[in-house]
């Protein structure tokens, strides 16, 4: 069977233009695309934005403007993998720009409210090893942390 994939749909109250052009910012191989608005006799103003589609590191997404009935929550979360601690930094401190909120072991929320993972992949690696010591002391280590710091992490899985 053809498929024509998977596209999030995130519900904004009236923010979804802003939002979009923020994580287009933050994103390397993104992108705006189609913006629509409301047409005349509709649930919000004539030409107001209903929907933005963008494109946020390779996947696609649109955004809704469909009022405040709805709102993000820790049950979605978004994953972003990192090599780097520079990368883990960057992406920090990008979501956490104009008024995120720091969360336990990784975890933030934007300024929409919307939570993402910043995590290093080795993290995987590690809670993944055979020698369950390294992966307790790793995960107890990340559970110490807002930001993962891989190189602290490096060194519980070590036992240092």
């Amino acid at each position: 069977m053809d498929t024509a994939g998977f596209t999030t749909c995130l519900w904004f109250d009236d923010q979804a233009e802003e939002a979009a052009r923020f994580y287009v910012s933050v994103f390397e191989n993104s992108g705006l695309g189609a913006i629509t608005r409301y047409p005349e006799g509709s649930m919000r103003p004539a030409g107001t934005v209903m929907t933005v589609d963008f494109t946020a590191n390779g996947q696609k997404f649109v955004a809704l403007n469909g009022g405040p009935q709805f709102t993000f929550t820790e049950a979605v979360s978004f994953q972003v993998m990192c090599d780097t601690q520079e990368e883990v930094d960057h992406y920090w401190a990008a979501l956490r720009e104009g008024g995120g909120e720091e969360g336990p072991c990784g975890w933030l929320k934007d300024r929409y409210g919307l939570s993402w993972q910043v995590v290093p992949v080795r993290i995987n690696e590690m809670f993944a090893d055979p020698d369950p010591e390294k992966a307790a002391r790793a995960s107890k280590a990340m559970l110490t942390m807002r930001k993962l710091d891989i190189a602290e992490l490096e060194k519980a899985f070590a036992g240092e």
